[in-house]
């Protein structure tokens, strides 16, 4: 059917002319504005506001209950602790107990200040032109106003308990982060200073597990001991060993250079650690006519012949002496522990 079979009355009219409309009327990209403002209870009522400020501060105290919290579980329950949790199964008391009191603490902590917004800070819609990027001076002052404005509004500064208690939630929370650095290791405590090497341990040929005699040395010869009575099977050999392994060489004394080296050694026989003080790797590679000795990991050069200082390399310092000396027995043994700790710096070595 063409439109010229339409009705006229059934034809459609262009908006602003039918039944006598003024024309441009109902734009319909016009501002609607900001719908009128509906105060809250808490508003009009004081006691409202009230009850919603000890709520606040009773959220806001539960976070700090939930550090502290933190803090006691980790102290409390060791790591390899394992309990019945419904329904999360068989968990580590540790992991559930610190992820448990952290989530509340945090979640406290957005329920207290939701709350807060929702119910005692202004909720006056504002509307603001946009402006450039670069802020005016008026612009800047304005913004300090409406700051000040802000936290006028937000009677932080007359809702003391609300202040005080946000303040303790806010400041015992990071205390988590600082109590899981623990982590990160246990503590040196003084184990890095010392070694099994005391007055009177005899040297013991690493590959023979037997005592070392002086003859049993020879010039350009290098080889590597440990202390008596440590045995390969004990649980703390590694650990023990890779403080208190040893290189022993024999330099004619007139090679030696350094007057101290020739007092620790005996008839030209000296004792140097085994591990490099760059990063602990264990040092192997000798060169006999210059009496080098080459860290393998980064080349760390020391010389035996001159206090095991440093010629080349990342390491830091030189390698430490043990002083040794001749038991009744003729085997070879300490005279006392390292003067220095072994290996590569650590942070609390001073």
């Amino acid at each position: 059917m063409s439109s010229q079979q339409i009705p006229e009355e059934n034809l459609p009219v262009e908006q602003g002319t039918a039944h006598g409309a003024v024309e441009g009327a109902g734009d319909p990209f016009a501002d609607p504005g900001l719908p009128a403002h509906r105060p809250r209870i808490q508003d009009i009522d004081e006691r409202a506001a009230n009850r919603s400020e000890r709520a606040v501060a009773f959220m806001f105290t539960l976070s700090m209950l939930a550090t502290i919290g933190f803090i006691a579980c980790y102290v409390i329950f060791p790591v390899d602790k394992i309990v019945y949790i419904w329904p999360f199964g068989h968990v580590s008391a540790l992991n559930f107990s610190l992820g448990l009191t952290l989530g509340l603490a945090l979640f406290f902590i957005g329920a207290g200040a939701v709350h807060w917004a929702r119910t005692l800070m202004s909720d006056v819609e504002v509307a603001d032109d946009r402006h450039a990027i670069e802020a005016t001076p008026e612009v800047k002052a304005k913004v300090m106003a409406d700051f000040a404005a802000g936290a006028a509004e937000s009677a932080i500064g007359r809702r003391k308990l609300i202040r005080n208690t946000m303040f303790g939630a806010l400041a015992l929370v990071p205390l988590s982060g600082v109590v899981l650095l623990r982590d990160l290791g246990p503590l040196p405590e003084k184990k890095l200073r010392s070694t099994l090497w005391a007055k009177g341990k005899q040297l013991v040929n690493m590959n023979t597990m037997e005592p070392l005699r002086p003859e049993d040395v020879v010039v350009g010869s290098l080889t590597f001991a440990m202390p008596e009575g440590l045995e390969e099977d004990a649980h703390d050999f590694q650990t023990q060993i890779a403080k208190a392994a040893l290189m022993i060489i024999r330099i004619e004394p007139d090679n030696i250079k350094d007057k101290r080296e020739r007092e620790w050694a005996h008839e030209g026989i000296v004792a140097f650690s085994k591990i490099c003080t760059h990063v602990g790797c264990p040092i192997s590679l000798y060169e006999q006519q210059t009496h080098h000795v080459l860290c393998p990991c980064h080349q760390s050069t020391f010389d035996l012949s001159d206090g095991a200082r440093v010629i080349f390399g990342p390491a830091g310092h030189a390698l430490p002496q043990l002083r040794i000396g001749v038991n009744s027995e003729g085997n070879l043994e300490a005279l006392g522990d390292f003067e220095e700790p072994v290996g590569p710096a650590f942070w609390e070595r001073g």
